[in-house]
C-alpha cells in the first residue's frame, strides 16, 4: 500500500499546476543621486498625511507637557524634509531632529539625518549622530517614537513626534 500511495500523491501534486509565484522582495530605499536624495517612498498616504500635519515633538527629559515644533516640507523633487526641536523653558536643554524622510509606512518612517540632544537631563550632556533613524508607532499610541533608545551614552531617550 505504501508503494502505491506515494506515487499517487506525487501525481496528484503535479495536477495542481505550477507552484505559486514567490513573493517579490520589498523595494529597497534608493540611494541619493549626485543631484540629491531621491523622492520619499510613501507606502501609506494616511501616515504621510499624519506626518505632514504632526502636532509637535517631545523628549521626556525636557517635558511632555509643552511640545516643540516639527516642520515637514516637500521639495519639487518629492523629497520630504523634517526639522524639529524642543527646548527647555527654564534651562539650556534641547533636542533637535533634522533630515530627509526616505520612507513612510503605515506605522513608521525612516529619517536620514541627525539627532542632537544637548544639556539634558544633565548640563554638559552632548549627543549627536548622523544615520538613518527609525521612528515607529507601537501599541496604538498617537505618536512615532525613535526606536533607538540608548544610542548615545546609555541613558534611555524617548523622542516622540505626535500626530
Amino acid at each position: 500500500m505504501k508503494q502505491i500511495f506515494l506515487p499517487m500523491l506525487l501525481a496528484l501534486g503535479a495536477c495542481t499546476g505550477a507552484p505559486p509565484p514567490e513573493a517579490a522582495p520589498p523595494p529597497s530605499v534608493e540611494e541619493s543621486t549626485p543631484e540629491g536624495p531621491t523622492a520619499t517612498r510613501i507606502l501609506s498616504q494616511d501616515a504621510a498625511h499624519r506626518l505632514r500635519n504632526n502636532s509637535g515633538m517631545t523628549l521626556q527629559w525636557i517635558t511632555w507637557d509643552r511640545r516643540g515644533d516639527v516642520e515637514v516640507t516637500v521639495d519639487a523633487n518629492g523629497v520630504w524634509h523634517l526639522l524639529g526641536s524642543q527646548s527647555a523653558q527654564d534651562g539650556p536643554g534641547r533636542v533637535t531632529v533634522e533630515g530627509v524622510v526616505t520612507e513612510i509606512g503605515a506605522d513608521y518612517f525612516l529619517l536620514d539625518g541627525r539627532v542632537t540632544i544637548t544639556d539634558t537631563p544633565d548640563p554638559g550632556r552632548q549627543c549627536a549622530a548622523d544615520k538613518v533613524w527609525r521612528f515607529g508607532v507601537t501599541q496604538g499610541r498617537q505618536y512615532w517614537r525613535l526606536r533607538e533608545f540608548e544610542w548615545c551614552d546609555g541613558l534611555t531617550d524617548y523622542i516622540d513626534i505626535y500626530f
